[in-house]
């Protein structure tokens, strides 16, 4: 009997949908890369959907069979799904017939389609779905997914090395054609930060981890190959995870030493898309966002930030692996997780520019945005590109002689509200470029750790010799400087001091939320060191780009060095990492130095102890040949 219920307990999880439609984005800049010529798409609607996918109508013949769990889709179990139109591509190897092609679950892997052709091969297959039940369970709603190549066209096109590259974001709304039994969690209401947890005096807080991340080749305007001045995007896929803790502390990210939260009690995160209304508890559409970074450590042994991301607005957790789920795909609950593929990082309708948040309170100034030009509360089209918003960088910065025994990491950041600790929702990953043709492959992707990269060039917990980092923290941000002495011989020394704004913001608003405006939000606009009577030269700048247009001017004066913007148009703003060096003829002593707020109040500069700088010279002995 307790078989029989069981078994029928597993048939009632049992769902089916059929018909609605489905819509694919290509990355047409990669497909061109690739030699895969995309035809005209037949069949499509007239208009692109809000993400910009050329949308098809699904048939109603045939289903897709699968499983709910804890009102989640947990795995798919069988049937397929067919579009009606498609696309034809031609590939040096021959022609691709995507015309009708259907999704079909591949056996063996939870959730994961299969994209089958017209001549019934998989060339292409998708994963990384982020999906909801919507209209009262009416309808399965998949938000996107990353269409990725398939092993055996990568090897067919003559390009292996782009296997399980994703070339496309899709979505899909089919309709529930059965439903199984209530998929329903069961409720316990949310549990948001500062509110009371069960233990006395203690409350719940927000903690968010970054757990993993990877990052692929996007495109590129004008690439030559190793040295070459081409821009490159690269995006991440990144996977985040909420706090485990229940009372007492676990480790959400085992092995890593940032990887167990100090809040005992776990809050719920709000993850409400961009103009859904106004929900709790911050009364507006709260929810986090994701920027990335790239960091090249030269073989001098100084560190530069040579590409930064815009801003991603999230707008859905799947809340995966859940130890407490909430029933609802705009909370994050306890133990969930959540990716964001690298399709949907790409999204011109979802980047928006840093200048928009201020970042210490992970507030969004939607009026005056990109996306609500005229503060009406109505989203329109962000006008992005697809060199807008994304992590660029040139060619001849990450490869070619100029770039010998350079070292580079990636670096991949949530921002969540009220989370009590930034630097494990950031993580970095080692990075190897390759050029194959006419693309850059990623590798490594490996040496995963949580925190700033600015923290693997100098650790502060043990920083070595002749090496300091300084971590500046208010309710404005957190800033680090680091710095590294290293003598060149002869009595000659360099100096190189990294300054992370991670971030601080002085921010000017006007109205609040959720009609919030950014007026501005800059952090520095100048950066000083003392060096006594140090003879200084070779006094160097660096911003990360190739750009000489924008770099802060420089003087030495009056027993200083100083680094400034004029104009404020290249402030250290959040998430930006510049990198100031000289060369004197002291050695280091213990010292300080200090930044400047752009944006006048008060404090009006922040200044770093416990760094290092070129000594006081001292006076000769008196002790000569003539001495006794």
């Amino acid at each position: 009997m307790a078989a029989g219920l069981d078994r029928a307990k597993e048939t009632s999880e049992h769902w089916s949908a059929w018909g609605g439609t489905v819509g694919v984005r290509w990355n047409r800049e990669l497909a061109d890369d690739l030699g895969l010529v995309l035809g005209a798409a037949n069949g499509r609607h007239a208009q692109l959907a809000w993400r910009e996918h050329e949308m098809f109508d699904l048939r109603q013949t045939g289903s897709l069979e699968f499983d709910v769990r804890a009102g989640n889709l947990h795995d798919f179990i069988g049937g397929s799904l067919q579009a009606r139109g498609g696309y034809v591509i031609d590939s040096p190897a021959g022609r691709i017939d995507l015309t009708d092609f259907r999704l079909s679950p591949r056996a063996g892997d939870q959730l994961i389609l299969d994209i089958v052709g017209g001549d019934g091969k998989a060339w292409f297959y998708i994963d990384r779905l982020m999906y909801e039940l919507v209209d009262n369970n009416q309808r399965l709603a998949v938000r996107t997914m990353d269409l990725r190549i398939s092993p055996e066209l990568a090897d067919r096109i003559g390009h292996p090395e782009v296997a399980n590259w994703a070339i496309a974001d899709m979505q899909m709304t089919t309709d529930v054609l059965r439903q199984g039994g209530d998929p329903q969690q069961p409720s316990g209401g949310f549990k948001w930060h500062g509110q009371a947890a069960p233990a006395a005096g203690a409350t719940y807080q927000a903690d968010l981890f970054m757990q993993t991340f990877n990052s692929q080749y996007s495109r590129c305007d004008g690439c030559t190959g190793e040295g070459g001045n081409g821009r490159v995007v690269f995006t991440p896929s990144s996977t985040l995870r909420n706090n485990v803790n229940n009372g007492s502390a676990q480790a959400t990210i085992p092995g890593d030493p940032l990887g167990t939260s100090t809040a005992l009690w776990t809050a719920d995160i709000p993850w409400w898309e961009k103009f859904s209304g106004n929900h709790p508890p911050y009364n507006n559409d709260q929810h986090p966002f994701l920027i990335w970074n790239l960091y090249r450590f030269n073989a001098d042994g100084s560190i530069d930030q040579i590409g930064r991301s815009g801003v991603k607005h999230a707008f859905l957790t799947t809340n995966s692996s859940c130890l407490e789920h909430p029933g609802t795909s705009q909370v994050l609950g306890r133990g969930c997780s959540d990716t964001y593929g690298t399709g949907n990082n790409d999204s011109n309708s979802d980047l928006g520019p840093r200048s928009e948040i201020i970042p210490a309170t992970n507030q969004w100034g939607r009026c005056g945005s990109i996306y609500d030009l005229n503060c009406d509360g109505q989203p329109n089209g962000s006008g992005n590109g697809n060199f807008d918003q994304r992590l660029i960088t040139r060619e001849s910065q990450f490869s070619g002689p100029g770039q010998a025994g350079a070292t580079y990491l990636f670096e991949s950041w949530y921002l969540a509200r009220q989370d009590i600790n930034i630097y494990n929702s950031m993580a970095t990953k080692r990075a190897t470029f390759t050029r194959n043709a006419s693309t850059w492959s990623v590798g490594g992707n490996d040496q995963y750790r949580l925190g700033p990269a600015i923290d693997r060039w100098v650790d502060p917990a043990n920083p070595g010799a002749n090496a300091r980092s300084v971590e500046l923290a208010s309710t404005e941000g957190h800033t680090k400087v680091a710095v590294k002495a290293t003598s060149l011989g002869g009595g000659l020394w360099r100096y190189d001091y990294a300054v992370m704004n991670l971030d601080f913001a002085r921010a000017k608003t006007q109205g609040a939320e959720p009609n919030l405006r950014v007026i501005s939000n800059m952090g520095f606009d100048s950066f000083t060191v003392p060096v006594g009577s140090a003879t200084i030269t070779n006094v160097t700048f660096s911003d990360g780009d190739l750009e000489t247009t924008n770099n802060w001017a420089t003087g030495v004066s009056n027993g200083t060095v100083v680094w400034a913007t004029p104009t404020k148009s290249n402030a250290l703003n959040w998430g930006t990492m510049f990198r100031f060096s000289f060369t004197a003829n002291l050695a280091p002593t213990e010292s300080s130095a200090t930044l400047h707020v752009a944006e006048t109040g008060t404090p009006q500069v922040l200044q770093a102890n416990g760094l290092l700088a070129p000594g006081v010279a001292r006076a000769k002995s008196g002790f000569g040949n003539n001495a006794p």
